[in-house]
């Protein structure tokens, strides 16, 4: 076996030198290799997990929709839809008139609210702002109090203390409440995640603060404000513990905002709770999941509409 000595003598000081390197750069390259390969297993674990919670996700909607439809289409019969409710006919129509207005009216009322102080906390304060981060801090408290609190909230202030009574009005009023949150923070992000090229851009222009966010920022945001839109409809429209309280349960038909009524959430409720109806709260379901999707279309071919005109295109 050689020493060192004899080595040097051997191969020379140099060609040790050269060995040496080699050598070592073999065992980094097996180290890249390693971490690479490493890293490799890592992103594929990451997707294949990816895969599987979407599979699942989409796995547990279709199920449930098709058993709601499974259920719920044999039981769809004309005397659903009649104007006027009996214990006989069971009939949904004054539900459904119902929700329509407190959809109609809930959005209207926070809609509004949430687009313009979305605006004002993304455009016209710094993120770091103290107020914006109280407001921040108060939408998400918000959208975790659970809707019987919003409820009786809605019946201490709006029915009793503003003597609203039981009425679509305090229905809508609540739920407005409840979905604001979701408006705000969504339309936020939605005007932060627009690039400053677009502002840079328009300010080179000569257009002002309040032209560039409503002519070219909200058109671009328009989308994503949208989402916000769409998860409060639903919510409103799967809305039950807080109307109980707020707007009743009446089955007649209401003729204004300050009459009670009852939502298509509560009329299932009722009628599930019953145990007599159980086929016509599945039909109920049914009916639901169409309207949701129904003013889910026609809310995103208007705001896309909307936006294809502000930006000039057809």
């Amino acid at each position: 076996m050689l020493k060192k000595g004899n080595l040097k003598t051997v191969l020379g000081d140099k060609d040790i030198s050269e060995g040496c390197l080699q050598v070592y750069q073999v065992n980094k390259r097996d180290k890249k290799l390693k971490f690479t390969n490493l890293s490799l297993r890592k992103i594929n674990l990451r997707k294949n997990l990816s895969k599987l919670a979407a599979i699942i996700s989409f796995a547990t909607f279709l199920i449930i929709v098709f058993y709601i439809l499974i259920k719920g289409v044999v039981n769809l019969n004309p005397s659903l839809f009649e104007m006027k409710y009996t214990t006989e006919n069971v009939s949904m129509m004054p539900a459904i008139i119902t929700t329509l207005y407190l959809v109609v009216l809930g959005l209207l009322l926070s809609v509004p609210v949430g687009l313009f102080t979305a605006i004002f906390m993304a455009e016209y304060l710094d993120l770091e702002n103290r107020f914006v981060k109280i407001i921040r801090l108060a939408t998400d408290t918000l959208s975790a109090i659970p809707s019987i609190v919003y409820g009786l909230f809605g019946m201490l202030f709006f029915v009793y203390f503003l003597n609203l009574k039981n009425s679509i009005l305090s229905g809508a009023l609540t739920v407005s409440i409840m979905v604001l949150p979701v408006i705000i923070r969504s339309s936020e992000e939605a005007f932060l995640n627009i690039s400053k090229d677009y502002r840079l851009a328009s300010y080179a222009l000569g257009a002002g603060k309040i032209r560039t966010v409503f002519k070219v920022l909200l058109p671009v945001a328009l989308p994503s404000i949208l989402s916000g839109v769409i998860l409060s409809m639903g919510r409103i429209i799967g809305e039950s513990a807080a109307l109980i309280y707020t707007m009743g349960s009446s089955s007649n038909l209401p003729h204004s905002i300050f009459q009670p009524g009852r939502s298509l959430a509560v009329h299932m409720y009722i009628l599930s709770g019953e145990g007599l109806y159980l086929d016509q709260a599945f039909a109920t379901a049914v009916v639901i999941l169409f309207i949701v999707l129904v003013l889910n279309a026609i809310t995103t071919f208007l705001a896309n509409k909307i936006a294809n005109k502000s930006l000039g295109l057809k």
